[in-house]
């Protein structure tokens, strides 16, 4: 994966923020919403469109800051160093000045807020909580759990279980339409979707760290990947797609399309192994995010 040339990015610019949101993470925030749309049009045979777009921009607001934050802290912490493997960094690079990035998270994190508040009128009160822990989550990601090898039961819990839920929820004022109690657990297809999710969009962070496991290690980060050792992280990798299709298999059988693509992405990466190369993994891995989705849904839609 090219480095973008630094030169060409005027600092503080439109460019700048564009590419310091990471466009190519967004399909993490938006696979999840999907899914539960899709689940909710199964079931319900229908959707209350407002909430739904409500859901979505609540996620990719929430993905845009949690980026945003992560780049800021980085910087400040001295994790961006010159021999970074990953994708430049807008503080890093010089493109967003730190003040500037200070401000561009204050009015992120309060527009999620003003998008999200609305879900009340669907939800009830207890959305302020759910928003609360989603803001929470986005700043403790990188101050904390990151760093203590539980970023990984983050992205499971922030990008499959509580959008997927919640994002139901919503739509069909239940959890479990079998039983059509608001807050039954036992709905298998939903929670079996919603897990699904979190597997996969977190084989994107495995990457991640599996390319950074040497520089976490003498910066003295742990991570899932500096813990368990890189050869294990490559069997996790395809053992995470292989539950998620597992899971969800009866729900869409589209989904074996989504089989061989992740096969091939874990085979890549065993082959590449370390180094640069692997930006494309991620690049891969995040294709696969929405492949994954996309199949779900439209399998769960037509009844396939």
């Amino acid at each position: 994966m090219p480095m973008t040339d630094s030169h060409t990015v005027r600092r503080n610019s439109c460019k700048a923020w564009l590419l310091a949101t990471r466009p190519k993470t967004l399909t993490g925030a938006a696979a999840p919403v999907l899914v539960a749309l899709s689940r909710a049009w199964a079931d319900m045979g229908q959707l209350v469109w407002m909430p739904a777009i409500l859901c979505l921009l609540f996620a990719l607001l929430m993905q845009v800051d949690a980026n945003l934050v992560n780049d800021y802290l980085d910087f400040r912490n001295g994790t961006d160093r010159e021999d970074r493997l990953g994708p430049e960094r807008a503080c890093a690079q010089g493109w967003i000045t730190p003040r500037a990035m200070q401000w561009g998270i204050a009015w992120v994190t309060l527009l999620s807020c003003l998008v999200g508040l609305p879900l009340i009128l669907w939800g009830g009160w207890w959305m302020v909580a759910i928003g609360a822990a989603c803001v929470a989550g986005c700043f403790l990601y990188s101050v904390l759990f990151s760093r203590i090898a539980l970023g990984d039961v983050l992205v499971i819990l922030f990008f499959g279980l509580v959008p997927v839920v919640v994002t139901y929820y919503l739509q069909t004022k239940t959890t479990s339409p079998e039983t059509n109690s608001q807050f039954s657990i036992f709905d298998f297809q939903l929670l079996s979707a919603a897990l699904a999710m979190g597997l996969v969009t977190d084989c994107l962070l495995l990457v991640n760290n599996y390319r950074d496991r040497d520089t976490d290690r003498h910066s003295g980060k742990r991570t899932l990947v500096t813990l368990i050792g890189p050869k294990v992280t490559e069997w996790l990798y395809l053992a995470f797609g292989l539950v998620a299709f597992v899971l969800c298999l009866p729900q869409s059988r589209l989904l074996m399309f989504y089989l061989p693509f992740h096969f091939i992405n874990w085979h890549l990466m065993c082959a590449i192994h370390e180094g640069r190369a692997l930006n494309a993994i991620l690049g891969r891995t995040a294709a696969a995010i929405l492949l994954f989705a996309v199949l779900y849904s439209a399998g769960v839609v037509l009844r396939w």
